[in-house]
């Protein structure tokens, strides 16, 4: 869960999506979520496919952000739902008992609502505010905190993160950090990939 990517077409430039996946794994990305809120269900199935395919062949775990029925359809390995997309216990019925299922919190209640549904991790935020999701929550550190000591499921921060934000993470008990522009926006995704996992590495225990 150490250096999470969210994925955002919007900045691509024109680049291939499944290419910014890849070098974005090449610089140490170690989790992969799909986030396409608007597009044509036909168009999100086939980059769907083809990102499970490029993350099954990097051993990168792949899932789909709020729809878990096409998660089943192409064998993703799993769904993030948020607390106003599917309900978690509704999407481990969907998906079975081996699918990851992550659950969107902002809070100390509905970090241990999720975990009791089953949630296998929790992303938390936003740490802070964003234009990516102008509409999240935004969580304090002493929130930030308080939701990774009473769980045992993992956490990861989310929102404004970036190499020179990800100092907000330290001592809050996280186990990684979810991006967006960061990687995506980035010239290099390469790159940035490595610069945010190496201050990942050097900020979180």
């Amino acid at each position: 869960m150490r250096l999470y990517a969210v994925t955002d077409r919007a900045w691509l430039g024109g680049r291939s999506l499944e290419q910014c996946v890849s070098d974005a794994i090449d610089g140490g990305a170690t989790f992969i979520q799909l986030r396409e809120k608007d597009a044509p269900h036909d168009e999100v199935l086939g980059l769907a496919r083809s990102l499970k395919n490029l993350c099954a062949r990097r051993g990168v775990p792949f899932v789909i952000d709020d729809d878990a029925s096409l998660a089943c359809e192409v064998g993703a390995d799993g769904v993030h739902v948020g607390q106003s997309d599917m309900a978690c216990a509704h999407a481990r019925e969907l998906l079975g008992p081996e699918a990851i299922v992550g659950v969107s919190a902002s809070t100390v209640q509905q970090a241990l609502e999720a975990q009791a549904a089953g949630a296998d991790y929790l992303g938390v935020g936003a740490v802070i505010p964003t234009d990516t999701k102008p509409d999240a929550d935004f969580v304090s550190f002493e929130e930030l905190k308080a939701i990774c000591a009473v769980v045992s499921i993992p956490v990861v921060a989310i929102g404004g993160l970036n190499a020179g934000t990800l100092d907000c993470l330290r001592g809050s008990g996280v186990d990684g950090a979810a991006v967006v522009s960061a990687i995506f926006a980035a010239d290099d995704c390469e790159a940035a990939a490595r610069e945010l996992r190496d201050k990942l590495e050097e900020v979180l225990p």
